[in-house]
């Protein structure tokens, strides 16, 4: 299996208790991530309550148009308003690590998202992910990139 990273990075102006309190809340994934991927999150307590280490998410996602699977993740570390780390144990990957890091910077917060991940099944995991995972990734940050532009009022200038 062959291991893959993916790094995004995001200004975002506000401070670090606004960002953890957004990005720490489980219910607000389904706000940044792609309304066609039909993502709904499974588990209870309800999406409204805040992480910790060792809680389990589960969600039905449909990363192929049509396809609905169940996708099972942990949060494995944290540490508050710095850091946290999920985990997939069960679902599409063969691997899949997502780290959220928070930086102060001036003017608001930094976020870096660390993204390992492998596909399963060899050599035809490698091509599906040069034609088809890899892009699909990309796509999904960058529409979480805009939809987090709207929720904390980010305006680029257009030159005009």
């Amino acid at each position: 299996m062959k291991l893959y990273d993916l790094f995004f990075e995001q200004r975002i102006p506000c401070n670090s208790d606004e960002a953890w309190d957004f990005f720490s809340s489980p219910g607000n994934l389904s706000k940044i991530t792609p309304s066609d991927m039909n993502f709904v999150i499974t588990s209870r307590p309800d999406g409204n309550s805040k992480i910790y280490p060792g809680m389990i998410i589960t969600y039905e996602v449909s990363p192929i148009k049509g396809v609905k699977m169940n996708w099972v993740t942990e949060i494995t570390h944290i540490k508050q308003n710095e850091y946290f780390i999920d985990e997939q144990r069960l679902g599409p990957y063969g691997f899949w690590q997502h780290q959220h890091h928070f930086e102060k910077i001036e003017g608001g917060i930094k976020m870096i998202d660390k993204l390992y991940y492998a596909l399963p099944y060899g050599i035809l995991g490698r091509l599906a992910n040069s034609i088809f995972a890899k892009n699909e990734l990309k796509k999904m940050f960058s529409y979480r990139t805009k939809k987090i532009e709207e929720i904390f009022g980010i305006y680029k200038e257009t030159g005009a």
